[in-house]
């Protein structure tokens, strides 16, 4: 897996914008990344009418970028490279997915903000769209890097995850949370109990989780963690237990096991992307 060299962070002028400033430099800086790109779309479509007249004589290209360049070379320590891409696109994905294709991206940096007003500077769309790592930072986020939870399924496609925890883990004192969500089958209820089923179908899992820990053959601090999600989905049940966990980082691949098309985003992927989450998200392609 290629390292992080190139970053793409997405800005909307909002207010979280100053966050993924300082949050894209921190990760810069521990990923040791050559180049990060400051990216703002107008969309002069969406100008109402009643403020064309006052804005013909405006160069908002020159404007927003001499705004940005401040706000970055206020907000932004990190030794990498940086620069601000001011462009006009109708659709914002459109437009990020060509310059992560023509700057080499690694990781695109986008706001969360679904618990804000509005929806945010770009939708689920960049899931399927971008060929590179996404990395999805609310407003609450803080800039360390502690505990990370890393979810698997046990599936050749969520070992890829732990590619990027270890380079997150290497050169500072990290705890790496294994986390694997399991369910005890119902088909077979009518003849057997749950209650009976559970302790057997969790001895499978914590020795499944072993084997697959050991194949791993993982250097960096790690410890596993089972939820049992009976009576959720594995997205949901992940979520309960973040919200009472001190967890900085949750890291995710962009698809699991039971996922056919290579351009396909997994479920529990798609529904953590979309939810209110209070940590950064990060989805491993």
């Amino acid at each position: 897996m290629k390292k992080i060299k190139n970053i793409l962070v997405a800005l909307d002028l909002s207010a979280i914008d100053e966050k993924l400033i300082t949050y894209a430099s921190f990760i810069a800086e521990k990923l040791q990344a050559e180049n990060v790109y400051f990216v703002h779309n107008i969309k002069k479509y969406e100008i109402s009418e009643l403020f064309e007249e006052h804005l013909k004589d405006v160069n908002l290209d020159e404007v927003i970028g001499d705004e940005l360049n401040e706000k970055v070379k206020t907000h932004f320590s990190a030794s990498a490279n940086w620069e601000v891409l001011i462009s006009e696109d109708p659709y914002s994905e459109s437009l990020l997915k060509y310059i992560v294709d023509k700057y080499s991206i690694n990781l695109a940096v986008v706001g969360n903000k679904k618990h804000e007003k509005g929806t945010g500077v770009v939708s689920s769309k960049l899931l399927r769209l971008l060929r590179c790592d996404l990395l999805a930072v609310p407003a609450s986020a803080h800039e360390k890097i502690e505990v990370i939870w890393a979810g698997t399924d046990f599936s050749q496609d969520s070992r890829k995850v732990f590619s990027r925890t270890k380079e997150l883990q290497e050169g500072g004192d990290v705890l790496l949370k294994v986390v694997h969500v399991y369910s005890v089958p119902v088909q077979f209820s009518p003849y057997v109990s749950p209650e009976s089923m559970g302790p057997k179908v969790e001895k499978h899992v914590k020795e499944k989780f072993d084997k697959f820990l050991k194949k791993l053959n993982y250097s960096e601090n790690i410890e596993p963690l089972i939820f049992m999600g009976r009576e959720s989905g594995a997205a949901q049940k992940i979520l309960a237990n973040l919200r009472n966990s001190p967890v900085d980082l949750l890291m995710v691949a962009d698809k699991g096991g039971n996922t056919f098309s290579p351009f396909a985003v997994g479920t529990m992927t798609e529904e953590l992307f979309n939810a209110n989450l209070n940590v950064p998200l990060w989805v491993v392609k």
